[in-house]
């Protein structure tokens, strides 16, 4: 008897946030994949894994904000993820949420850039997503986020 492939949505903005995602790759062997991002990108970094791309946002460009919003969320709710993975931004913390509203498991996984504290979209997926994950573990504590080390 097979297991069942799960369906994971991999989200992150562009830059290192794409990078970091891109080195989870491993983890998502064996699964169906379909990756979200900002475009313009380089897609063929995840070929053959499908690749969405979506309006880049954050909190000084409203507009943008709300059509990403609406982009993420027919996103999710045509995938129908079973697990929402993600590297952050804003992007990343709306695929939580829509993820979270579909029975999708979620993991947030604020980038490496931030040594000293937590990401703005990282400080609002506590309590939001299933696990938030620091990349540092002096930043980790009880109630959250948690050190389980570093995407390299």
């Amino acid at each position: 008897m097979s297991e069942r492939r799960a369906k994971i949505l991999a989200v992150s903005s562009g830059g290192g946030h794409w990078v970091q995602l891109q080195r989870l790759r491993p983890a998502f062997v064996g699964h169906h994949v379909t990756f979200v991002t900002v475009g313009p990108c380089d897609t063929t970094a995840v070929s053959p894994d499908p690749v969405k791309l979506i309006p880049d946002a954050n909190a000084r460009t409203p507009f943008r904000m709300v059509w990403l919003l609406f982009r993420m969320a027919w996103i999710v709710l045509r995938i129908r993820p079973d697990v929402v993975i993600t590297t952050g931004a804003a992007p990343g913390y709306w695929a939580i949420r829509f993820g979270r509203w579909c029975g999708a498991k979620t993991v947030f996984i604020d980038s490496i850039a931030n040594a000293e504290h937590l990401s703005f979209s990282g400080r609002l997926s506590l309590g939001r997503a299933d696990v938030t994950l620091t990349q540092w573990s002096d930043l980790a504590q009880d109630q959250g986020p948690c050190f389980w080390g570093s995407v390299v």
